[in-house]
C-alpha cells in the first residue's frame, strides 16, 4: 500500500503525535482485559495517502492493538455497497472500524450493523458543533466524528482580479460570470459532480436548499421536496446545463473528474470540497497560487452547503469493542486530528484547529470552511438513506440531461420518495 513507503519519513513527526496523544483529552479505558485485540478499519480509497502512517503510529505503540488498512474503492457509492455487503453477513465480518460516510450512520445504525457508543468516551464538546449530530440516531451515538467537510466555490483569483469583479455571491452573478468572462479567457464557465452517484445527490440538495427548499422532513419521513424552492434550484443547475456555460462534460464528473478540470486551467468556477484547494495549490499545478475559496452562492446571498465528512463507528459484532475504541478516541484527539489536515487536506473536526494561525497561514480557506460548516445541512437522514439517494441522483440527472423539466422531475422525485418512506 502506498502509506507504507511513507512510514521511514514520517517516524519523528508520529512520535510527537503519539506522545501529544497520550496527554491529550481524549478519554481512553486504560484498564485491562476485556475487548483488546487487532482490529481491520475499512475506509473508501485513501487519495491522499495519510492515514496509513497515522496507523503506522498507533501500531508502533499498540503491538497487541495492531490494525490492518483495507482500503475501498474510492466511489462512494461502492464503498457503502462493499461495506454494507459485509455488515449484514452478521456474525463478525470483515471489518471491525469502519470509516463511513456521515450520511451512512442512520442508515447503518437502524440496521443494527453498527453499536452504540458512550458519549463519555468522546471529546464530542471540542468539534465543531454540527458534526455530532451527523453522528446520531435516534438520541444515541453510534459514531464519532472523524472529518468533516463543507462545499465551497473554488475560483481563478487570478481571472477575477484583471476582470475587476469579486467573487459571485450569488447564483445571478455566478451565471453572469461564468458566460461573459470564462470564454475570453478560453475556459469553461462552471462545474460540480453531476455523474449519477453520491456526488449528484450532494450538488442536487444545495441546489435545493440554497432556494430554501428541503427533500425530507426531519423525521426522515415526511417528504417535502416538492416545492417552488426545489423547482428553482434544479432548474438552475439545468439551465447551465442548456445554456452551456456548464460544460457538458460535467454530467460525467465526480470530484476527481471537476478537480483534474480545474487544475488543469479549464474551468472559471468549481463546486468542489476543500481538499481540492490544497492539491491544486501543490507545486507543478496549472493554477497554483491563482486559486480563492468563497461559500457556495445562492439566489439572494450565500448559499447552504451540505455537510459532508466521515464517522468512525465499531461494527456491532466487532472482535475487540474496547480496541476499536480507543483506536477512535486516538484517531479524533487534537494531535492526530491535526495530521489529517497538514498530511491529508481534510477538514478535521475539532474546532480549535480553525483558529490555529499557523494553520491558517498554511490553510487559507480554514476560516471560510469553518464558516461553511457551521451554515451547513445535513443531506436527508433516512433509514433508507442509500435508496433515497439512488432516486435523488436518478431523477435529477433527467433534469439536467434535459429529459424531463425541473418541474416533472420534482414531482417524479417527490412519487418516488414517498414510495420509499412508505416501504
Amino acid at each position: 500500500m502506498r502509506w507504507i513507503h511513507a512510514a521511514g519519513r514520517g517516524l519523528l513527526v508520529l512520535v510527537v503525535i503519539m506522545a501529544g496523544y497520550v496527554a491529550s483529552d481524549a478519554r481512553v479505558d486504560e484498564g485491562g482485559g476485556g475487548g483488546r485485540g487487532p482490529l481491520t478499519l475499512a475506509t473508501a480509497g485513501d487519495l491522499t495517502g495519510y492515514l496509513g502512517p497515522l496507523l503506522w503510529g498507533w501500531n508502533r505503540t499498540h503491538p497487541g492493538e495492531r490494525v490492518t488498512l483495507v482500503e475501498l474503492p474510492d466511489s462512494a457509492d461502492e464503498t457503502h455497497a462493499q461495506m454494507a455487503t459485509d455488515l449484514r453477513g452478521g456474525d463478525r465480518g470483515r471489518f471491525d472500524v469502519l470509516n463511513i460516510d456521515v450520511d451512512w450512520t442512520s442508515e447503518f445504525a437502524a440496521a443494527g450493523w453498527i453499536r452504540p457508543l458512550p458519549r463519555d468516551r468522546f471529546p464530542l464538546k471540542s468539534f465543531l458543533p454540527p458534526v455530532v449530530d451527523t453522528a446520531t440516531y435516534d438520541g444515541r451515538l453510534y459514531a464519532v466524528p472523524y472529518v468533516t467537510n463543507a462545499g465551497l466555490l473554488l475560483y481563478r483569483k487570478d481571472v477575477l482580479a484583471e476582470e475587476g469583479v469579486r467573487p459571485p455571491r450569488t447564483w445571478a452573478e455566478l451565471e453572469h460570470d461564468a458566460k461573459a468572462i470564462a470564454p475570453k479567457h478560453g475556459l469553461a464557465g462552471y462545474a460540480g459532480q453531476f455523474l449519477p452517484y453520491e456526488g449528484l445527490t450532494v450538488n442536487a440538495a444545495e441546489a435545493v436548499y440554497s432556494a430554501g427548499g428541503t427533500i425530507l422532513g426531519a423525521d426522515g419521513t415526511r417528504v417535502t421536496v416538492d416545492s417552488a424552492a426545489a423547482r428553482e434550484g434544479i432548474g438552475f443547475l439545468a439551465r447551465g446545463i442548456r445554456e452551456g456555460w456548464i460544460p457538458g462534460q460535467a454530467l460525467t464528473y465526480k470530484e476527481e473528474e471537476s478537480k483534474q478540470a480545474f487544475q488543469d486551467g479549464k474551468l472559471l468556477f468549481l463546486r468542489n470540497w476543500s481538499y481540492v484547494y490544497a492539491v491544486a495549490s501543490a507545486r507543478g499545478s496549472k493554477v497554483a497560487g491563482k486559486i480563492g475559496a468563497v461559500p457556495l452562492p445562492g439566489p439572494h446571498g450565500p448559499g447552504t452547503s451540505v455537510l459532508g465528512g466521515s464517522n468512525l463507528a465499531v461494527n456491532a459484532h466487532a472482535r475487540h469493542p474496547d480496541s476499536a475504541a480507543r483506536l477512535i478516541a486516538y484517531l479524533t484527539s487534537a494531535p492526530v486530528q491535526r495530521q489529517v489536515l497538514t498530511r491529508g487536506s481534510l477538514p478535521p473536526v475539532r474546532a480549535a484547529l480553525y483558529e490555529d494561525p499557523a494553520l491558517v497561514c498554511r490553510f487559507p480557506y480554514l476560516p471560510t470552511l469553518r464558516t461553511a460548516v457551521l451554515t451547513a445541512a445535513p443531506r436527508p437522514k433516512s433509514a433508507h438513506y442509500d435508496q433515497v439517494s439512488l432516486a435523488v441522483q436518478a431523477v435529477v440527472q433527467d433534469a439536467l440531461a434535459g429529459r424531463e423539466t425541473p418541474a416533472v422531475a420534482v414531482r417524479r422525485l417527490a412519487r418516488e420518495l414517498a414510495a420509499i418512506s412508505d416501504r
